[in-house]
């Protein structure tokens, strides 16, 4: 069984009915968030790179249609125009790590019906979980205000394949390092650890624990200070890291209570006991907003550990995604639902200075000092330049973020960017509306 079977029965049984009707010409899917959660005013596009890799491998092997035949309660035998069918289509993407408003495609699928509709879930999936979370993960940076942020989400993301992906987005998006040593590994990235409660508990007293631990492990070290009473927890930290000498590198970790205030009395006794060099390291259910007003406080806290509420993405887990298709066979289509209304056609995002951006036809001729965001990376199923470098999503997050007005990087209450549409996309949507409405609707009586 392949990733094939990873998608929605639905899936399947469309593109089994397209074979069936022998509807195979090339069809547009467009993936785009409809609107901005309250507290995001851009978004970061992540998630292109796992989706390439899926379509450039996919196939639907036998293993493949006796799983498909099994959840339809139907012989193999009725499955079998899906056997061998592998991805052969174009995928035209935002790169990662540019800044995407509401309504810009993420990606645009053009491939033949059946392909393009039986890889829906698994596309939308990825690009959905991937851009919700490197969009927190940039709020975090932003908020940080140039301190350090590190990954510590590993232990309550949804599923360890989720941690990996929260680790590389925090990488991508500006963090230092993460505690993952998988995803470390994976993505070449700084693995980052301290100690936990228990470890204290288990020696009779702090001063042991910490001098165990620093004995145990050369170099610099972090120590955990509020298992107790945090004041004299640094203290204890202090008196080893000074009879050690190991000051250099080495932090202490606070992880509860009044961060800003206890960050601010350990910055106290560390430099009174002769050790400015080191570090003061927050945890402890910290997201962009906890960050954002330490920092404004003015708390003396060098490196922010981020952990649960950004690795779910808590205030906002999901986002108001769609894939929808825009055209086939030729033919712009669109829906016409209330408040779910789609615009037709295959499209392009103009970006000028400032990410002031129109959504346009993909055949539009370039605006002046414009640059296209959609760029082509497979062609006949085959990936139409290398896999991207995460060094290279990085610079394009750093870049596009500066661009945007301050108002959309605020933390809290921030103005969401908005896109304009083209004057060509608007008339053709309203051709196609009126075709819809003569053509389909007007039998019935309708226009709504």
């Amino acid at each position: 069984m392949s990733d094939a079977t990873t998608t929605d029965l639905y899936e399947v049984t469309m593109a089994l009915s397209y074979l069936h009707e022998g509807m195979t010409q090339p069809a547009t899917f467009s993936c785009f968030v409809r609107e901005l959660p309250p507290q995001r005013g851009f978004l970061i596009a992540a998630g292109a790179e796992t989706v390439l890799d899926f379509l450039s491998g996919f196939t639907v092997g036998h293993d493949d249609v006796e799983v498909f035949a099994e959840a339809l309660q139907r012989p193999a035998r009725d499955l079998a125009p899906l056997l061998g069918m592998r991805f052969t289509g174009e995928v035209r993407a935002v790169p990662e790590g540019r800044v995407v408003l509401a309504g810009e495609p993420l990606l645009e699928i053009t491939a033949p019906l059946p392909q393009a509709q039986l890889v829906e879930s698994f596309v939308l999936n990825h690009l959905t979980h991937q851009t919700a979370i490197a969009s927190k993960c940039i709020r975090c940076v932003l908020a940080a205000r140039g301190r350090s942020v590190v990954d510590f989400s590993l232990r309550r993301t949804h599923g360890t394949a989720a941690a990996l992906q929260v680790a590389r987005l925090g990488a991508m998006t500006g963090f230092a390092g993460t505690s993952n040593v998988a995803a470390a590994h994976a993505e070449d990235l700084p693995a980052v650890g301290t100690m936990a409660h228990s470890y204290i508990e288990a020696f009779e007293d702090e001063e042991a624990a910490f001098t165990a631990f620093a004995l145990c492990h050369p170099g610099p070290v972090t120590l955990l200070v509020d298992t107790y009473d945090t004041e004299s927890g640094v203290a204890a930290a202090a008196r080893v890291l000074n009879g050690l000498g190991r000051g250099d590198g080495s932090a202490i970790r606070l992880d509860s209570g009044d961060l800003a205030e206890l960050a601010v009395r350990a910055r106290a006794i560390l430099d009174n006991a002769g050790l400015p060099q080191v570090r003061i390291v927050a945890s402890g259910g910290l997201d962009e907003c906890a960050v954002h007003d330490l920092a404004r406080a003015g708390a003396p806290i060098d490196v922010y550990a981020v952990g649960t509420r950004v690795g779910v993405s808590a205030d906002a887990p999901s986002l108001d995604s769609a894939y929808k298709l825009v055209a086939y066979d030729g033919r712009p289509v669109m829906k016409l639902s209330s408040a779910k209304m789609t615009a037709p056609g295959r499209k392009q995002v103009f970006r000028r200075p400032g990410c002031h951006d129109v959504i346009g036809l993909a055949d539009e001729p370039l605006p002046a000092g414009s640059t296209p965001l959609l760029e082509t990376l497979m062609s006949g199923g085959v990936r139409s330049t290398p896999r991207g470098r995460l060094a290279d999503a990085r610079r394009r997050v750093v870049a596009d973020v500066a661009e945007l007005p301050a108002t959309a990087r605020y933390i809290r209450s921030p103005h969401a960017v908005r896109p304009r549409v083209s004057k060509r996309l608007s008339a053709l949507t309203d051709r196609v509306r009126r075709r819809i409405e003569r053509e389909v609707l007007a039998p019935f009586g309708s226009h709504s």
